[in-house]
């Protein structure tokens, strides 16, 4: 009977000294440096990093620079601010740390609200400019689509210098459309009637 409890104690002791070193494998983290195109993609049960068409396992948990902590076993998210959430099939955190929800029933759940359908689809959307906006005529006189080409050029130009990278963005080849779409624009209203001004 003595050998049977001194036996215990020692299988008992020895999985209690083990626990710590569980407890510190799981901790293990992998401060990144992600390029801006870099996305941690939670798929099959498991966090993976995405970048393009390529996926590649990861074997530690992730740190970000801005400081969102990702475990890549659990797809558990705990952001700069201290809240936490979980990464469902198709969600994916960005370089910058921004949560990036796969389907509308996963964006709901982070937010607590559990009435959306799991197999809801996002509404799909159109781009700005490729459809008539009610209330203007079907067809778009020149001066309004180069306006338009504008406008989506700008965001071209925001959104390359808005993104996260060592280097600056080389904005040539946008500036240089923009000055050829001004000057388009400067000859079309020169070639355009004045507008009637009521007095």
């Amino acid at each position: 009977m003595r050998i049977q409890q001194i036996l215990a104690v020692a299988l008992l002791g020895t999985g209690l000294a083990s626990v710590p070193r569980l407890s510190a494998a799981q901790s293990v983290v992998q401060n990144v440096r992600p390029n801006r195109n870099t996305q941690f993609l939670f798929r099959n049960g498991a966090v993976v990093q995405r970048l393009g068409n390529q996926n590649t396992p990861l074997k530690q948990n992730v740190v970000l620079p801005n400081g969102t902590k990702i475990n890549v076993r659990s797809g558990i998210v705990e952001l700069p601010t201290g809240k936490i959430t979980s990464l469902h099939e198709g969600d994916y955190v960005n370089a910058e740390g921004g949560i990036v929800f796969g389907s509308p029933a996963s964006a709901a759940t982070a937010r607590g609200d559990g009435g959306v359908p799991a197999d809801a689809k996002f509404d799909s959307y159109v781009h700005v400019g490729s459809a008539d906006a009610p209330g203007l005529p079907a067809q778009s006189d020149e001066r309004e689509q180069l306006l338009m080409r504008k406008i989506e050029l700008l965001n071209r130009k925001i959104s390359l210098l808005t993104q996260t990278h060592t280097n600056p963005p080389d904005t040539e080849a946008v500036d240089r459309q923009l000055q050829e779409l001004d000057e388009q624009l400067k000859t079309s209203l020169k070639a355009s009637p004045a507008p009637a001004v009521v007095k």
